[in-house]
């Protein structure tokens, strides 16, 4: 049974993960932003435990964390917390900036260094879930797409870091999910929205699982997904 701690679990893909790892009977482990979202979370995935901390406020996560228990040793951290607020720069303010950064990428960044001891204790596994846009900057998603661009350099450097720990480093870029993420950026785009035409968040969570489980010789260092039709 392996050891995973899943931020973001409470819709789209990380709820799709959670579903999946522990329909398996592995010990996963769920950050929540408060106790009410704990609460939420361990009645959806009975079995699972929770930390709570507010990925919005990254200076806080040290000492959040620092006051509950946690897992010895993790054999999957995977970061599917995300963020994003659709605008022209001409119109976003700094607080968009902000709070995008800080929930997509200072604080990945400040939870992956806090768990990096039962990481390397089970020479485990980091999974960033990007986006299409941490490859090409769409307009009107600068500060999503900046924050993307940021977690990719993040996870090739955290990838060269840590292989002499046996840490593995993958990033997810898929392309256009169902998820309520979705649905409220075509909202703020004004158009109609089709999920037919989106991957489901089970199809991404399969793909992820996918690397989680390759034999310990090889990494999937990029996985790059798009709907199917």
């Amino acid at each position: 049974m392996g050891v995973y701690l899943i931020t973001g679990a409470g819709s789209g893909i990380g709820a799709a993960l959670a579903a999946v790892l522990t329909a398996r009977g592995e010990e996963v482990w769920l950050l929540a932003r408060d106790e009410a979202r704990a609460r939420e979370l361990r009645i959806r995935f009975p079995g699972c435990r929770t930390v709570v901390a507010d990925l919005a406020e990254p200076g806080s996560l040290r000492g959040k964390l620092e006051a509950q228990e946690l897992p010895g040793r993790l054999d999957a951290l995977l970061h599917v917390a995300g963020v994003a607020e659709a605008g022209r720069v001409d119109g976003m303010g700094a607080e968009v900036w902000q709070s995008t950064l800080a929930v997509n990428l200072a604080a990945p960044a400040e939870l992956t260094r806090l768990l990096l001891p039962a990481l390397r204790a089970a020479r485990g596994h980091v999974v960033f879930m990007n986006s299409g846009a941490g490859m090409y900057a769409p307009p009107r998603l600068s500060a999503y797409a900046a924050s993307k661009f940021g977690l990719k350099a993040l996870a090739e450097s955290l990838r060269a870091e840590e292989y002499e720990h046996g840490v593995r480093v993958t990033t997810v870029f898929p392309g256009e999910t169902d998820t309520p993420m979705q649905v409220r950026l075509h909202e703020q785009f004004g158009l109609p929205y089709d999920p037919d035409a989106h991957m489901s968040a089970a199809s991404v969570a399969s793909a992820v699982v996918t690397a989680l489980d390759l034999p310990r010789d090889a990494t999937m260092s990029d996985l790059t997904l798009r709907p199917g039709r």
